[in-house]
């Protein structure tokens, strides 16, 4: 590896930093002493910040030189509702609440890379250091959009990072096009006529109903759907009824839709309503379909992929990068940056959990999981991708 000697040195300032945000989670849209940590820091380091962009947002600016290019990078901030089993110093002190995603590692990692470049960092043009809040579930990049970012701050290109259990610690993986799936939610609510159990012929039944709907909507990925299109459609839930005697008057089932395009989930979306509304009607019920889309499809572009890659290599070697890598029907809403920009997002290797302190809970290394712990040894392998991406970002124009 060719980790910047610098950022080595400060490795336990930065773990130090890394573990303190840990042991102090807040969930989305609550990041009020998250972003004031990280614009304290910020602003010690000589980097011009602004806050409040997308409620808890946090954006810093530095500036060299002449060079009218500019380059955004972004780590997201909050945590989640889950109570940590880890034991060790750094335990969430906020019950209920931990960062068993690894943002708190993506955050240190773009800190260390935001003070070298403050302190040491040679290029000419803009490097916009984006912390984002509520990426779990509340749509954070999306909101920091609406609050004008991209106007505010207009970057050429943006990238990501997200630490990834089970690859090898310092790893990358990345591929052009696709890498995370987009994620929809879906409820259909059957209104029929209720009865006695044994007398259905009174009734109009919603359970029944609701099963074959159920059933046509798996016809959606076998029968219309093409194949070489991946989608997935789960029903996860089915609710009906408090008596076993007694047929009720609505049942309800709900689920997630998760594709790699937006013609497929398009498709989907429409199949799924038309196969709803005419299944009830046979039957003789009434139905209301609600289908939400909440992050759209995370798409790499071409060009800023391959430099990306270039960089990983550079910094930890060929060997150690994997540029064509199987994408997740996982969801990120970075995806809302990459509709506004070129960008890249990419995976980091977190390891498989051997790295936790003593301590740690008897679950897995996992994401969203209550024995999680981000990998500290990354932290100078981030920092040092970032500096060199960022820097050669900006030399090329």
């Amino acid at each position: 590896m060719k980790l910047i000697p610098e950022i080595q040195s400060a490795h336990g300032e930065i773990q130090t930093l890394r573990r303190t945000i840990h042991a102090h989670p807040e969930l989305r849209y609550e990041e009020t002493g998250t972003s004031e940590l990280v614009a304290s820091k910020l602003t010690e380091w000589g980097i011009e910040v602004h806050r409040g962009m997308g409620k808890t947002g946090v954006v810093g600016v530095l500036k060299k030189g002449n060079g009218t290019r500019s380059v955004g990078l972004r780590a997201d901030m909050d945590a989640l509702p889950i109570h940590e089993q880890n034991t060790f110093e750094h335990r969430s002190r906020n019950e209920g609440k931990m960062h068993a995603c690894g943002h708190d590692g993506h955050m240190a990692m773009l800190l260390g890379a935001a003070q070298y470049l403050a302190k040491h960092g040679q290029f000419d043009g803009t490097v916009v250091f984006i912390f984002q809040p509520a990426e779990e579930g509340g749509a954070g990049a999306k909101a920091m959009i609406e609050d004008g970012l991209f106007e505010r701050f207009p970057v050429d290109a943006v990238f990501g990072i997200h630490n990834w259990p089970g690859m090898p610690a310092g790893y990358f993986g990345v591929t052009e096009g696709p890498i995370m799936a987009s994620s929809n939610e879906f409820r259909i609510v059957i209104k029929g006529v209720g009865s006695h159990a044994a007398l259905p012929h009174y009734g109009r039944d919603p359970v029944f109903t609701a099963v074959q709907i159920a059933n046509g909507l798996q016809s959606i990925i076998t029968r219309n759907k093409k194949p070489l299109d991946t989608a997935v459609l789960s029903i996860t839930q089915i609710h009906a009824g408090d008596a076993l005697n007694v047929v009720p008057n609505e049942a309800w089932l709900a689920g997630t839709v998760r594709t790699f395009t937006t013609q497929t989930l398009d498709l989907i979306e429409s199949r799924l309503r038309k196969i709803a509304e005419s299944t009830a009607e046979a039957y003789e019920c009434s139905v209301e379909v609600t289908f939400h889309r909440n992050y759209p499809p995370t798409v790499n572009s071409s060009k800023e992929t391959q430099f990306a890659a270039e960089v990983m290599r550079e910094v930890v070697g060929e060997q150690r990068v994997n540029a064509n890598i199987e994408p997740t029907m996982g969801a990120e809403d970075f995806s809302f940056m990459l509709r506004e920009k070129p960008g890249c997002y990419a995976f980091l290797g977190n390891g498989d959990g051997g790295h936790r302190d003593a301590g740690h809970g008897s679950g897995p290394c996992m994401l969203h999981n209550a024995s999680y712990d981000f990998n500290d040894e990354l932290l100078p392998v981030g920092s040092s991708y970032w500096v060199q991406l960022a820097t050669r970002f900006l030399a090329q124009g």
